[in-house]
């Protein structure tokens, strides 16, 4: 498993019934995942001086319960600045176990010296990876459905002191841009593509990623440049497991290009435990 493990500003306190306690900065998160299926103690005093409180509901969805929370705040990995905003469906706007892959890619950016590594952020939220990408030298295309994520990853730029010329951002369906990419010619040194489970895109476009990821990946590869540097594509489906990542990205990538081919789950540590936390898989394919 790969673990995000660098972070001073963000830490999984424990982890328990259905729901895990997270400290956010200075504030203190109570917030449901299906992956904790254990009942063990709740003994960490986080539980009884949370901040916020998302309380799933049995027919679906849920609701905050606000204690102490403001509507927005900063958290910083490395030297990288996040504003966060609790909203509908969990989410605050970072998913803080892709650090992990921000550090890996990072690496391989910034060890290209001869030229300015081009890279494609695609299903790209709130632009934690985009950050991390032009932070370590890249210039980002920086792709995503939603015109408010888009502006809430402006937001994040601005916050971390990184300059729009190196960002350029599009609201826009990822598949129909990425084919139009490829009747411009475009191309692109390293893909990254965060694909929800499912979702639509501006016009009403419908992904569902069981019966897309796999033609997506093949369409993207069309699109990397002749020196490509790597191909990162994240999952927090049940039913795509490492193994099916790597499989794909294999027959895809790896066949025709050589390079190397991993897959893994990803984890956040869990301080009251000493354990790991599972937070879905990635799949990395490097030249």
């Amino acid at each position: 498993m790969w673990i995000a493990d660098g972070w001073k500003d963000f830490e999984v306190l424990d982890a328990s019934g259905g729901e895990k306690l997270e400290r956010w900065g200075k504030y203190i998160l109570i917030r449901p995942d299906p992956q904790v299926i254990w009942n063990t103690p709740k003994s960490h005093r986080g539980w009884k001086e949370k901040n916020a409180h998302y309380h799933r509901s049995s027919k679906g969805g849920g609701e905050w319960e606000f204690i102490n929370l403001p509507e927005q705040w900063d958290i910083r990995y490395k030297d990288l600045t996040f504003r966060l905003k609790p909203f509908s469906f969990k989410h605050t706007g970072l998913f803080p176990e892709q650090a992990v892959n921000w550090d890996w890619f990072s690496e391989r950016i910034s060890a290209v010296r001869d030229r300015q590594v081009k890279v494609l952020n695609l299903f790209a939220y709130t632009g934690g990876a985009t950050l991390a990408a032009a932070r370590a030298g890249a210039a980002v295309t920086h792709v995503d459905a939603s015109k408010g994520m888009v502006t809430w990853a402006k937001e994040n730029a601005n916050a971390s002191g990184l300059s729009d010329a190196r960002i350029r951002y599009i609201v826009d369906d990822c598949v129909k841009f990425a084919e139009r990419e490829i009747r411009r010619g475009s191309k692109y040194d390293a893909i990254i593509m965060d694909p929800p489970s499912y979702g639509r895109g501006p016009k009403g476009e419908i992904w569902k990623i069981e019966d897309s990821i796999h033609s997506f990946i093949k369409l993207c590869v069309s699109l990397l440049s002749e020196e490509p540097l790597f191909f990162l594509i994240n999952s927090y489906t049940t039913g795509l497991q490492p193994g099916v990542l790597h499989y794909m990205l294999s027959y895809e990538i790896g066949k025709h290009r050589g390079g190397n081919v991993t897959a893994d789950e990803i984890g956040l540590p869990v301080s009251g435990s000493g354990l790991v936390l599972p937070c879905g898989a990635s799949g990395r394919w490097e030249a």
